[in-house]
């Protein structure tokens, strides 16, 4: 059944202080995931977010983690809009919270215009973002659903948000925003626009290494395909980048901003100061030399000191 009530009265899953946030998953047989997942639960991870691209697709990946953990919730980061439609997304969202209450919280995103037209079969054309995800989003909320009777509520949501007018839709018509590869100043921003009332997951990418060398190298190797999307783009030049800072790899300016690196404390400083600046919830993304890499070792260390109240 269709279901309208105001997003305020959604509460979100408790995600806890810190979680994390990978491209690994989709690189595991799913035979390791599962193990992985467990594990993640039992060091204490608030939750566990990853992308969705060309990879596994996202409710199938939420429900293996989910039903290979006994506690810890899944968030979807995001759950891209042109890979299904409205009626869809409403019908997995709505079995994995039924399956699973509590422990799922729907991330939507409307992608990138390279990645939408480009990976994506069928002559896409990315246009409007902001009219697509509010449509979207209208969708949503007038889908059917008669599984389980009808009665399960609207999943929790938040939206993939960069710019003013995406944080605005995410105050108005979801639970609050996801933010990826922004800085703590973006953060503050974020919050003002939100308001006290709405949810703020922020992504935090880090480098657990003092040696100055590696964490430049890993982080312009994750960077390298965000330079040139036009949001990611837009978004640092309105936080006071310039266009010089996306040659080469990105500046060493633009990626101490954007990517923590250093021993334990540093990164704990970093995640404490996207608190200080207003998320509710942050998901580290502990970089290897590649997205590929499962940083399973640096999870571990780092767990005790992130997860620290």
């Amino acid at each position: 059944m269709s279901d309208t009530t105001p997003p305020a009265h959604r509460p979100v899953p408790d995600l806890g202080r810190v979680g994390l946030w990978t491209s690994a998953f989709d690189f595991l047989p799913v035979a390791q995931l599962r193990d992985t997942a467990a594990e993640l639960d039992a060091l204490g991870y608030g939750a566990l977010w990853w992308g969705e691209t060309v990879g596994r697709e996202t409710f199938t990946q939420a429900l293996l983690l989910l039903e290979s953990s006994p506690r810890i919730p899944v968030a979807t980061g995001i759950a891209n809009l042109w890979a299904r439609d409205a009626v869809a997304t409403n019908g997995a969202a709505r079995t994995l919270l039924d399956a699973h209450p509590g422990r799922f919280l729907l991330g939507l995103g409307v992608s990138h215009g390279p990645l939408v037209e480009g990976l994506r079969p069928g002559g896409n054309v990315y246009d409007k973002p902001l009219t697509l995800m509010r449509n979207y989003l209208d969708g949503l909320d007038a889908s059917l659903y008669f599984a389980a009777g009808g009665e399960l509520p609207r999943p929790p949501r938040v939206l993939a948000a960069l710019g003013p007018r995406m944080l605005e839709l995410s105050r108005d018509r979801a639970e609050g925003a996801h933010t990826y590869l922004v800085t703590p100043e973006h953060t503050a921003l974020a919050r003002e626009t939100l308001g006290a009332d709405r949810y703020l997951a922020v992504e935090q990418a880090v480098v657990f290494t003092t040696d100055r060398e590696t964490a430049l190298r890993r982080a312009r190797e994750h960077m390298k395909p965000y330079l040139g999307l036009p949001n990611y783009r837009n978004n640092w030049l309105r936080l006071g980048f310039a266009e010089d800072d996306f040659a080469d790899g990105g500046s060493e300016r633009l990626v101490d901003a954007l990517v923590a690196w250093g021993d334990e404390a540093a990164l704990r400083a970093r995640v404490d100061s996207q608190h200080a600046a207003g998320a509710d919830h942050v998901c580290v993304q502990v970089l290897g030399e590649s997205m590929v890499d499962l940083t399973m070792d640096d999870w571990r260390d780092l767990a005790p000191v992130l997860l620290e109240a």
